[in-house]
């Protein structure tokens, strides 16, 4: 199966995401050319001030994406450098243990694949049954790609 690639040129050393034809702000692959820095960050998890009420997963998810972009600035990115997502939603009890999917994406486009943000990465999410945090719904890794 081909894949045409949207951003695509004659510059090998551009990395090029296939065009989404979703709703959501992901897209379905991206091609990151040899050379290119690739920076890991670690899971991250919301900042959940009252323990008694820790949010709803859109507002966890507005959390930890405002986390990852701290750690993304100080390595000289920012969140259109985001080329792999993996995201791990816990059931809310408020919702009887069903994952809030529509929750994570709202917040999730509000930071990818907008008119001053227009990047989308490749995206996994998968259902756990906890987090290491008491309270929180969401964590997010990202693999951030830079031409240096």
């Amino acid at each position: 199966m081909t894949t045409a690639f949207a951003g695509g040129s004659a510059n090998a050393a551009e990395i090029r995401r296939a065009p989404s034809s979703g709703a959501i702000a992901i897209t379905p692959s991206v091609a990151v050319p040899a050379g290119t820095e690739l920076i890991f960050l670690s899971g991250a998890l919301p900042t959940i001030a009252d323990k008694e009420r820790p949010g709803a997963t859109e507002e966890q998810t507005r959390s930890v994406l405002s986390k990852l972009e701290t750690a993304l600035k100080a390595e000289g990115l920012g969140h259109g450098d985001v080329v792999k997502a993996t995201v791990f939603l816990v059931g809310d009890p408020s919702r009887g243990g069903e994952i809030d999917f529509s929750g994570l994406n709202k917040a999730w486009s509000e930071v990818f694949g907008t008119t001053a943000q227009p990047n989308k990465p490749a995206r996994s999410t998968v259902k756990v049954a906890g987090l290491v945090l008491p309270g929180a719904l969401v964590e997010i890794e990202f693999v951030a790609a830079k031409t240096r």
